[in-house]
């Protein structure tokens, strides 16, 4: 691939889900999958046309040839991806309940929480437009949130953006430590996506306008509010998109599709309705299926 014009920034783990709809307790056959945020923005990026690559670290393992080759087949470069021989990639299950599915993690200690400042050396930041991240990544590890630390410096001085998608997981770290951390990334960041839930859950916020005074956004951020809609706040004012009506399935994944059809018609220079729209649009193909990324096409 050329210069990529996005590089999206996290880990990806191989994922396992019943191929019938129960829990993971009563299954006996399973389906074997990939799933992650950053690489899932990647591929809706790819799809929609722009040149996207995907940054992270995997094990040397057959989950790790099954990320890559699936990723090649949507599009995205994995050319900037480092193989850890000495640590897995890592893996989840999703565990389909009564209206709502459980995911359970098992990455401590994986391939991608070895990463730390030196993998940002590996990345063509000069030349890209945007590199996208989200507030797992600091979460895996204190070298993976030192990498964190210095993006934000480190693209700017090359003239790249940052979005960043607050994405807490209280399973990875608690509010107190977690709820600083992304507060400080996401004021570093030239596009932030937030939930609603989320923010109040970190730092006492509850509605968007009281999530724009404690962020203070240089750039723009886009509050989240479920089926309620989102909100882009900016220099130019405030924007507000209703989400659309849809009949959810599952909700993991959706939010990652916002960001990324937002992302998408942001880079194509569109108005802020249409770009909040467009990521409703990609959401609610998310929010009909039961993967984490819902191509335009299937396989």
């Amino acid at each position: 691939m050329n210069q990529p014009e996005v590089i999206c920034l996290g880990e990806t783990m191989a994922l396992v889900t019943p191929t019938e709809a129960v829990p993971l307790e009563d299954a006996s056959l399973f389906h074997l999958s990939v799933g992650g945020a950053e690489s899932t923005v990647a591929m809706y990026l790819a799809e929609a046309g722009y040149r996207t690559s995907w940054a992270s670290a995997l094990g040397d393992d057959p989950f790790a040839t099954r990320i890559l080759r699936f990723l090649s087949s949507q599009g995205v470069d994995t050319s900037f991806v480092q193989v850890n021989r000495e640590a897995p990639t890592g893996i989840y299950f999703k565990n389909p309940g009564r209206g709502s599915t459980r995911v359970h993690y098992y990455r401590s200690g994986s391939a991608a929480s070895t990463m730390g400042e030196k993998t940002l050396d590996s990345l063509p930041l000069k030349g890209a437009r945007l590199v996208h991240t989200t507030g797992i990544t600091p979460a895996l590890s204190p070298s993976c949130n030192e990498l964190m630390a210095a993006l934000s410096e480190r693209l700017h001085s090359v003239g790249a953006k940052l979005s960043f998608d607050v994405n807490y997981r209280p399973g990875l770290w608690p509010v107190a430590d977690a709820a600083p951390a992304l507060l400080k990334l996401a004021r570093q960041a030239d596009y932030v996506f937030v939930g609603r839930d989320e923010a109040e859950t970190l730092w006492g916020t509850t509605t968007p306008a009281s999530i724009r005074d404690l962020i203070r956004p240089g750039g723009k951020l886009l509050v989240k509010d479920g089926s309620v809609g989102a909100t882009e706040f900016s220099a130019d004012g405030e924007v507000f998109a209703p989400a659309n009506k849809v009949d959810v399935i599952e909700v993991v994944g959706a939010g990652d599709a916002f960001a990324a059809g937002y992302l998408a018609a942001e880079l194509g220079n569109s108005p802020a309705l249409e770009c909040l729209q467009h990521g409703h649009e990609l959401a609610a193909r998310t929010l009909r299926s039961t993967s984490d990324f819902a191509p335009l096409l299937g396989p």
